[in-house]
């Protein structure tokens, strides 16, 4: 049984200025703190930036990678996600990716999430 990880990518800031959709999504910010990508992955958050940034697309020739990664990931950040443990469920995953996204937004920075 696969194990999932969350992962925090930070972005440049040039996604808040140049992304509508981001800035939308992201009102609280105030251009201080950093804007950031969370994500949930089977791989390791090293494996899957990787595939972010290379545009990663599946046997089904389904693309896998956020845009916004691609364009304007930078590198993890394991200080925003170290502490939590891998993840037994995709489902558990997904909601522990929205909650920390959630939490980040109310500390202020941008984030984007699926």
């Amino acid at each position: 049984m696969p194990t999932y990880h969350i992962y925090v990518i930070e972005l440049s800031k040039k996604v808040y200025t140049e992304n509508k959709r981001f800035r939308e999504a992201n009102p609280q910010f105030n251009g201080v703190l950093e804007c950031l990508y969370v994500g949930m992955t089977s791989k390791t958050p090293k494996e899957r930036f990787k595939q972010h940034k290379t545009g990663y697309i599946n046997k089904k020739g389904h693309k896998l990678s956020s845009s916004i990664v691609k364009r304007y990931g930078s590198y993890l950040r394991p200080s925003l996600y170290i502490h939590i443990q891998p993840i037994l469920s995709r489902a558990d995953a997904l909601k522990m990716e929205e909650t920390l996204a959630l939490e980040l937004r109310r500390k202020r920075y941008a984030v984007w999430f699926n």
